[in-house]
């Protein structure tokens, strides 16, 4: 059975058109979860088939990644097979963008405990995990060296992911948060 073209990314797909994607294979997938596996809309090979072409561009796999990682249903929780394979189909971007998504959450985590937003810290934290958790399942020789390279940076305060740092203005609590969780993450 062919996967439904709606829920297919082009290679021209905007962040917004990934989000808009993304969110729509998210409630397929969670509607599927609540009915018999014979039932179900999607296979394994239709989720992989969808995640693949949303991962392959840099904006289809922002979208996914900001969806996906956020999302308030169960479906990063326990990513399914077809999506793990998927999310192998494209290690170089799917590395760069989970590794900054742990980074970024870690110190979002700090960030929202600080100003006293308890929710937003645990939404924080909720990515914090998945993207953990994603990096620890792929086991991507590219998301080990990015991890690294982050980590390096931080030890330094130079190389390339130093302007990452200096970008979104993280202090040297939110840094030792990034760095705790990157190395929990690879080791």
């Amino acid at each position: 059975m062919s996967i439904p073209s709606s829920l297919l990314a082009s290679e021209s797909i905007t962040f917004e058109g990934a989000i808009e994607l993304t969110q729509s294979l998210l409630a397929q997938i969670e509607a599927d979860s609540l009915r018999d596996s014979y039932a179900s809309q999607l296979s394994e090979a239709q989720i992989e088939q969808a995640v693949a072409s949303l991962v392959k561009t840099m904006n289809g796999a922002r979208g996914f990644f900001v969806t996906y990682l956020t999302d308030e249903g169960q479906a990063a929780d326990r990513p399914s097979p077809g999506a793990i394979e998927a999310l192998r189909s494209a290690p170089e971007i799917v590395a760069e963008l989970l590794v900054k998504n742990l980074a970024m959450s870690s110190a979002m985590v700090v960030y929202h405990s600080r100003h006293q937003s308890e929710e937003r810290a645990a939404g924080s934290a909720r990515v914090q995990g998945r993207s953990r958790n994603l990096i620890q399942i792929l086991q991507m020789p590219a998301c080990q060296t990015i991890a690294s390279e982050m980590l390096a940076n931080l030890q330094d305060a130079s190389g390339e992911y130093q302007e990452f740092f200096e970008r979104w203005g993280y202090d040297d609590e939110q840094k030792m948060a990034i760095r705790s969780a990157v190395s929990e993450a690879i080791g």
